[in-house]
């Protein structure tokens, strides 16, 4: 029994790998799931006594059993048969397409990761880069919203930290489920992203299927009192304007919501701004029908060049932050009240009267978000050097045009945000940031914006063109 047994060498390695396998499938990778579903549970249990809006048990699912719901659900069923029908393949090839859609779109939130990694890398990014500040709020709206209800957070789209910033802001609130694009779809950013909450969305989608089990994913999610938050924009402004609602997810979210069921959804306007947005440039070429696009590795080294520079100016103790990047959230629009006003069922209506009652719903929740979009130094000043843009002007004034300006916005009932209540501070905080990125230069005294830099003051202009 004490006996040495000699094996060939190739199988050993063989056996020390399977050993090694078996150690890590069915040892270390449990004890891994069960710490972090532990400290996920603990989490839950610290932030539910806080937060506005709790974790719903849809949030807390296990992911396989959401995509086991979606493969087996009625209407999933019926558009995998007529695919399998249209394309001439069996009904068990559409079945697989459908389940390697669910696994792309369902996520896997984790509390832990969302509210004490993701939270504090949040926090750190965007205190870093901007002087954060929460504006307007309409609390009193917002307390009146039942504790039940499907709150959804409806955002314009300027820049990829609209993501970050909100998350943050909103986090004492609720865990915000958001509608990411296929840019977020980078391992190992995507597992990050799903263990957050995040559910992916193939923009322009033509696929029936795959349509189908996107739609009745962010139905189930909204029927079960999922905080959600969408860009209706679809995509990030390339001009500085808002953009055209697009009313897919938004369609789709209707579809989870009965007139008479348990449940409210309250969709809640979030308008963003800020003094500088990171990807101003290449959203303005991206527009430029002329413009030489520069390939991934020219975009790759210019990015790194960035980084360096910032680098350089903090070792100097020259870094400003990117200014000022607010935050304002508007009054609640109950869908219940919405629709006894106009007197409408959106499960009752036919297509054709149902796709015009979305359009006129998405109209009316841009024109609320449009409304609250904060207005922060330097889209005022970079809107004042636009009405003349060949003058030259000191800096009183700029300050006595800015006024203006403001009092203007405020008659039409914008919400304007003059750090620490003080205009000559705001002006020269917003003057500050264009000089020293060069829009604006100044000689003797006198500020004048560059030719060549006028698309992008314009960029910024627009961003309150609409409050005017």
């Amino acid at each position: 029994m004490t006996a040495a047994v000699s094996v060939p060498f190739w199988l050993f390695l063989l056996l020390a790998a399977l050993a090694v396998w078996a150690a890590y499938d069915k040892l270390l990778l449990p004890s891994v799931r069960w710490f972090i579903a532990n400290r996920a549970n603990l989490v839950i249990d610290e932030v539910s006594r806080r937060l506005r809006i709790g974790i719903r048990p849809f949030q807390r699912t296990r992911r396989q059993a959401l995509i086991d719901r979606l493969l087996t659900d009625p209407k999933v069923q019926k558009a995998a048969e007529q695919h399998a029908e249209r394309m001439g393949v069996p009904v068990i090839r559409s079945l697989a397409l459908v389940e390697s859609y669910a696994r792309e779109i369902v996520p896997a939130f984790n509390a832990y990761l969302y509210f004490k990694i993701g939270y504090w890398i949040g926090r750190k990014v965007a205190q870093s880069l901007y002087r954060v500040r929460l504006g307007y709020v309409d609390s009193e709206g917002l307390a009146k919203v039942e504790a039940n209800a499907t709150v959804v957070f409806v955002m314009n789209h300027r820049s990829n930290m609209d993501y970050v910033l909100a998350g943050y802001l909103a986090a004492d609130q609720t865990a915000l489920s958001y509608a990411v694009g296929e840019w977020a779809r980078i391992w190992p950013l995507s597992a990050l992203i799903r263990a957050m909450g995040a559910y992916f969305v193939r923009r322009n989608s033509r696929d029936e299927l795959y349509r189908r089990v996107l739609e009745r994913y962010i139905a189930m999610a909204t029927e079960a009192g999922v905080p959600q938050a969408v860009f209706p924009e679809g995509g990030l402004t390339r001009d500085g304007r808002m953009r055209e609602p697009r009313l897919g997810v938004l369609d789709y979210m209707l579809r989870g919501f009965r007139l008479g069921g348990e449940r409210d959804l309250v969709f809640v306007p979030l308008g963003l701004n800020y003094d500088r947005v990171l990807e101003d440039r290449t959203l303005l070429l991206s527009v430029d029908p002329d413009a030489r696009r520069p390939g991934r590795l020219v975009a790759l080294w210019r990015t790194f060049a960035f980084v360096l520079r910032n680098l350089r100016l903090m070792l100097r103790s020259e870094w400003y932050r990117f200014g000022y990047a607010c935050v304002n959230f508007g009054s609640p629009v109950s869908m219940r009240a919405y629709c006894r006003s106009r007197g409408i069922d959106f499960k009752e209506l036919a297509a054709q009267d149902r796709k015009r009652e979305v359009a006129d719903l998405g109209r009316h929740l841009m024109e609320a978000v449009g409304r609250i979009v904060p207005v922060v130094p330097v889209p005022l000043i970079a809107h004042v050097f636009l009405i003349t843009p060949e003058k030259a002007i000191s800096e009183m004034e700029l300050k006595a045009q800015v006024e203006r300006l403001i009092e203007k916005l405020e008659a039409a009932g914008a919400h304007v945000y003059i750090p620490r209540q003080d205009l000559d501070y705001a002006v020269s905080v917003g003057l500050r940031m264009l000089t020293l990125r060069r829009l604006v230069e100044n000689r003797d005294g006198l500020y004048s914006a560059r030719p060549e830099e006028t698309p992008l003051l314009r960029y910024y202009a627009n961003s309150i063109v609409h409050l005017l």
